[in-house]
This record gives structure tokens, sequence and C-alpha cells, in this order.
């Protein structure tokens, strides 16, 4: 006979694997210059150069033999055989990410508590803490751990273009 809990173990375990798993899949293939068509003007860039030179930048264009950037000291242009790499800052999505982790951990959590509630009424007839108020513990505690785990993720630099 199988355990409601268990199950719900099971369901959560596969449902944190698959976030997991699908976070920070980037689908634009390296070493494409095509690809800093995604970057919007006056996004903050990286631009490393073959000789080890790092320049944190706004990026304000691009054409097919360089790309302009402005730095601290004006404006500048880099050609592109050159150019090793070009990152550029990714957006944070704290909120949605906590919001959707709060979700998650306390769909787990109000599943593990119903199971221990069913486990706790068959053991203990006598015992009701559980089966009344475990739900909302587990909603609270699971919600609370899925929030701030996936709430503390941060934007990062993610690299647009890598020379292949």
């Amino acid at each position: 006979m199988q355990r409601p809990g268990l199950i719900a173990i099971a369901l959560g375990i596969l449902g944190l694997a698959m976030s997991a798993s699908l976070r920070g899949v980037d689908v634009r293939p390296e070493g494409q210059w095509n690809n800093l068509k995604h970057v919007k003007t006056g996004d903050a860039v990286r631009v490393v150069l073959y000789d080890g030179k790092l320049y944190a930048a706004s990026f304000q264009g691009f054409s097919d033999a360089a790309i302009v950037v402005r730095t601290f000291a004006g404006e500048q242009t880099f050609l592109r055989q050159d150019v090793l790499r070009v990152s550029a800052k990714r957006e944070s999505h704290r909120m949605r990410n906590g919001l959707i982790g709060g979700a998650a951990g306390g769909g787990v959590g109000v599943g593990i508590a119903a199971g221990m509630a069913h486990s706790a009424r068959h053991e203990y007839p006598y015992n009701h803490y559980l089966e009344g108020y475990g739900p909302y513990l587990g909603a609270a505690l699971g919600g609370g751990c899925g929030g701030l785990a996936a709430g503390l993720s941060k934007g990062g630099w993610e690299d647009v273009y890598r020379a292949p």
C-alpha cells in the first residue's frame, strides 16, 4: 500500500529537479556575432579582448566588423577580430522566482503534512493536531523555504558572444 506522503515527496523532488534543469537554458548558439542584436542600447556589457583586457561599458551598437560601447573614457570601438567574449547583464527575477518557489514549496509542504496527518490518524487515532493544523503549518514552512531559496537568485552575466 502506498502512502500519500511518499507520493507528495516524490512529486516535490520531481518538480524541483525539473525547475533546476530548466534554469539558465540558453538557446542561442555561441560563436554567433548576430547574437548581439539581442542586446539593447544602453545595456551593461563586458567586453573581453584577446589580449586579456576587460572593459565594463554600456552597449551602443554593432556592425559586422565591430562593436561600439561607451566606457568611462568615452565611446570606444572594438574590431570583431579582437573580441574574445561579450557578456550582457541579465535581469534579476527575484520576485517572480520567489513567488514560484513559494507556491511550489507550499504545495509540497501541504502534501507532506497531509500524508503525515493521514499516517498519524491510523497510528494514533486520538491525535488530531496534525490533521487540523498540519497542512497550514506545512504550507507555511514549505512556502517560506521555497520562496526564500528561489528569491535569493539574482541576475548575473550571460555570454552573448564567444569567439569560436
